[in-house]
């Protein structure tokens, strides 16, 4: 029994330190919301004259099944949300890529208006 509740305890922990990107702010959430559910983001990117862009990234490593001790492959999963000049969620959008939070370019980025959520 004791190693029913130390297992049940165990995953309860487990689940709750799952990914912040896997969580996805809703449309018209204040950006104070935002922050308090998924914290700090890794980017905030100005979205010129519409607002500000918060970016989330996970590094995620894929599992090659060797014994090796290096990394092995990888790639990044980014969650970008778009604020407004209200402080309001405007629409989100999740994409995996293969380059770091540091080599986004927020001028292409703002210029591209790739939204998944409205």
């Amino acid at each position: 029994m004791k190693k029913i509740i130390m297992l049940l305890g165990m995953s309860a922990v487990l689940i709750s330190c799952s990914s912040s990107v896997a969580t996805v702010a809703n449309v018209g959430e204040s950006k104070q919301k935002v922050i308090k559910t998924l914290g700090t983001p890794v980017r905030t990117l100005d979205n010129s004259k519409d607002g500000e862009i918060l970016v989330y990234a996970d590094q995620v490593f894929l599992n090659n099944h060797s014994d090796s001790q290096m990394a092995g492959e990888h790639y990044w999963r980014y969650n970008y949300i778009y604020i407004n000049k209200e402080q309001k969620v405007t629409s989100t959008r999740q994409e995996k890529q293969n380059y770091p939070p540091q080599a986004i370019d927020s001028v292409k980025l703002s210029g591209m208006n790739l939204l998944t959520s409205k």
